[in-house]
């Protein structure tokens, strides 16, 4: 008896590791495709373009100060006495270095400024990505493009592509696809 028990156990573990492991469902959504057909992909284009423009014309309007000013010392007479150059200069080099400070923290508030408009849609769109694969049993969903350049998968089937979907979750007709990047 103890050794048809032992043999009844063992054989069942056996067909149990002999099982197949369910096929886990695997999916592809591509963010820049789903991100390009949201309504808030032309808003958010719209309000970076403005704010970029205003720093660019900061920008300018700081430029021409600093030239200016530069013109004025290289035009000053060669009887100029030192002090005076001396302070020219000094006003100069402060320029330069507001001009300089302002070129970077111009580029971080536009990261900024960019991060605070895309952060709240990429979060909408990784919800509806998750309720999707839920709903439709996929174990992974993976995209098939790094933001920023390089392929995650080599291959994908589009038959698995859930982009569509999830802009059906979002509530976004379609349009006409993007045209895609150029790659070198």
């Amino acid at each position: 008896m103890r050794f048809s028990l032992v043999s009844f156990l063992l054989l069942t573990s056996l067909c149990a590791i002999a099982q197949p492991a369910p096929a886990q469902k695997i999916g592809h959504a591509d963010w820049e495709y789903i991100f390009s057909q949201l309504p808030e992909y032309k808003q958010i284009e719209t309000e970076l373009g403005s704010f970029e423009a205003q720093l660019q014309n900061q920008l300018k309007l700081k430029n021409q100060e600093f030239e200016a000013k530069y013109k004025q010392y290289t035009s000053l007479p060669a009887s100029t006495p030192d002090p005076i150059k001396k302070d020219k200069e000094s006003e100069l080099a402060y320029l330069q270095q507001n001009l300089q400070k302002f070129q970077q923290d111009a580029q971080a508030s536009m990261q900024k400024k960019q991060s605070d408009l895309i952060n709240p849609v990429f979060v909408k769109v990784g919800k509806a990505i998750e309720e999707v694969a839920v709903e439709n049993g996929f174990a992974y969903i993976i995209n098939p493009q790094m933001l920023g350049g390089g392929d995650v998968l080599l291959y994908s089937n589009e038959k698995y592509n859930i982009s569509d979907l999830v802009l059906k979750k979002l509530g976004v007709t379609k349009t006409s696809p993007p045209t895609p990047p150029v790659r070198n």
